[in-house]
């Protein structure tokens, strides 16, 4: 038998994952994406005011933060059929804008970059050097002079020297599959700590719209910050000139770092452009509305729905959230039951989570491999129409770029063209990783105009940013279902809510990590984690598998969102005090 690479837990991501891939050689054949913890959410929910929903279900993740509680509100507003103030729109996509651009820099600095750059090789950079290209790549940025470098690899030394990496240990350090010359890696490894402490000032903005951060503060018919220019305790106008000071950070830094680093980067590393394609279909909920309403017309959000199917970029098919011919989940190779047999699938808002560890397959720790003929994760198997489906940053540039986007078109065709690749390219590994990089571009570019609307709203004395109309329970159907999405950073986001007699009978949350690192389902097509890494992936050393790294980072894992920590019974199994 073929031997089969155990890599357990990937790391440089939030929860907990593990990925099995059978070896034809040096050359992977069949990989599998498992969860190891168990999701409760759900559960927990159910016989709650659906006004509190939001407060749990953003628990779901730290990470993702607000976008579990945007998709908590969207669904009980699209229940009861409540409108929202047009405010109270341009501030939630200013706070979901926000989430992307801090979501994305992150991981690329602390999360995947370390999969490109070796630290331990910037200790032999000649700071001189690596000033002139700091330079060269962007000549704009002010921190690019010798003496700052030198000072960089000071501080990177003494990690060495102290016997301890710290936030850079047990990784490959020297692996050939590293390619970046010394200076580059010095340069990188300066701007990811630049990085720290920008996202420090960056996630204020979570704070003046949302009272705090993690976990800001919503509300269902509008958003908790009210607007009164001549009140110290509301969105005043030296908060909106926060506001305004933290968009200019975040576009300067995405224009003049993480831009320009992904293109040197990408520049090295050209051969990763031909692996890790996967599935070749994506979809997109669709985001960034304007104008009153809930979400309103489609035709009126900035990221339009959709599906592409085997890279067809010339066709773009519909997509119906409530109709249960398209979206259904299956539980044929995950740990639980459904009543009608694992084999069924079903819509969330006709979802159950029956947990089944023993009686679908569960090894007993510790085990050497799952038996992935049988139950092998905690996540389940979304499928549209059938078909698996990546979803994220990828898909979403996709999209744009299909539909026709001006700005997406011209972004992507200047970085196609200054690394000499064709369109083909953005399906891979690679191709991942750069289209986070644009996406961040375009909606840092996009939040300025979203901050205009809000200022020329209040200008003209339009300060609402709460519809009181339908919050009474009193007002509501006995019955309503409900289903609210958000295009996450990760990818499409959608919570499912069913309400009977004022309080929530069903919910359930359907998230990127379940559509990306879903198992196999009854007809045994992979999901996009699993179809990714059976394209063209071949170890140069099994014990050091970080080609293994490069692709599963590249779709940003959050297995927190897809799964949650409970005991049997229930109960918490842990808590931390903090002194």
């Amino acid at each position: 038998m073929s031997e089969r690479i155990v890599v357990d837990p990937i790391t440089r991501i939030e929860g907990h994952l593990r990925i099995e891939a059978q070896m034809a050689g040096n050359k992977i054949d069949q990989a599998y994406s498992s969860g190891t913890m168990v999701r409760g959410i759900e559960i927990i929910l159910q016989g709650r005011d659906p006004r509190d929903a939001w407060a749990y279900a953003q628990r779901i993740c730290g990470v993702c933060t607000l976008v579990h509680g945007i998709a908590s509100i969207r669904a009980v507003e699209d229940a009861l059929d409540y409108s929202i103030p047009a405010n109270a729109q341009l501030i939630r996509n200013l706070m979901i804008g926000a989430q992307y651009i801090h979501d994305h820099v992150m991981h690329f600095y602390h999360l995947h970059a370390l999969d490109w750059v070796d630290v331990v090789s910037a200790l032999s950079a000649d700071p001189k050097a690596t000033a002139e290209l700091a330079q060269n790549v962007s000549p704009s940025y002010p921190k690019s002079s010798a003496g700052y470098f030198n000072d960089m690899q000071k501080r990177l030394k003494a990690f060495v020297d102290g016997g301890q990496l710290g936030i850079f240990a047990k990784a490959y350090w020297g692996h050939p599959a590293y390619k970046l010359p010394p200076e580059a890696n010095l340069m990188a490894v300066a701007h990811y700590l630049e990085a720290l402490e920008w996202q420090r000032d960056v996630a204020k903005l979570h704070a003046i719209f949302g009272g705090k951060n993690p976990h800001p503060m919503f509300l269902v018919g509008g958003v908790p910050s009210p607007i009164d220019l001549n009140s110290d305790s509301a969105i005043n106008a030296k908060k909106l000139s926060q506001v305004q000071n933290i968009i200019d950070q975040m576009r300067s830094f995405v224009d003049q770092v993480y831009v320009p680093d992904t293109l040197a980067i990408a520049g090295f590393y050209k051969d990763w452009f031909e692996r890790g394609e996967g599935l070749g279909n994506f979809m997109v909920y669709g985001d960034f509305p304007s104008g009153q309403g809930n979400l309103g017309d489609p035709a009126s959000w900035w990221i339009k729905p959709g599906v592409i199917l085997n890279r067809n970029l010339d066709e773009i098919h519909p997509v119906d959230l409530r109709d249960p011919a398209e979206v259904q989940e299956f539980v044929s190779h995950s740990w639980y039951d459904y009543k009608d047999g694992k084999d069924q699938g079903l819509h969330p808002w006709d979802g159950e989570t029956k947990f089944n560890y023993k009686g679908r397959g569960g090894p007993d720790a510790p085990y050497k491999q799952l038996d992935v003929s049988d139950g092998y994760t905690w996540l389940k198997a979304p499928r549209w129409k059938g078909h698996s489906v990546e979803v994220g940053p990828l898909a979403r540039v996709l999209m744009l770029y299909a539909g026709g986007d001006e700005a997406t078109r011209a972004l992507v065709d200047a970085t196609l063209g200054q690394l000499k690749a064709d369109k083909r390219a953005l399906f891979s590994t690679l191709g991942r990783t750069a289209a986070r990089t644009l996406e961040t571009k375009l909606i840092a570019d996009r939040m300025q105009g979203w901050m205009n609307e809000l200022l020329a709203n209040i200008k003209a004395g339009d300060t609402r940013t709460f519809n009181e109309k339908q919050w009474e329970p009193s007002s509501w159907p006995n019955l309503a279902k409900g289903v609210g999405f958000t295009e996450a950073p990760r990818g499409s986001l959608a919570h499912y809510v069913v309400i009977k007699d004022g309080l929530i009978d069903n919910y359930q949350a359907v998230v990127p990590s379940t559509w990306n690192a879903g198992p196999r389902d009854p007809e045994n097509k992979p999901g996009a984690y699993e179809a990714a890494l059976q394209d063209n992936h071949e170890l140069h050393d099994p014990q050091q598998p970080v080609e293994i790294l490069r692709t599963i980072h590249s779709f940003d894992p959050c297995i927190a969102c897809a799964i949650h920590l409970s005991d049997e019974d229930g109960e918490e199994m842990l808590q931390v005090k903090i002194s």
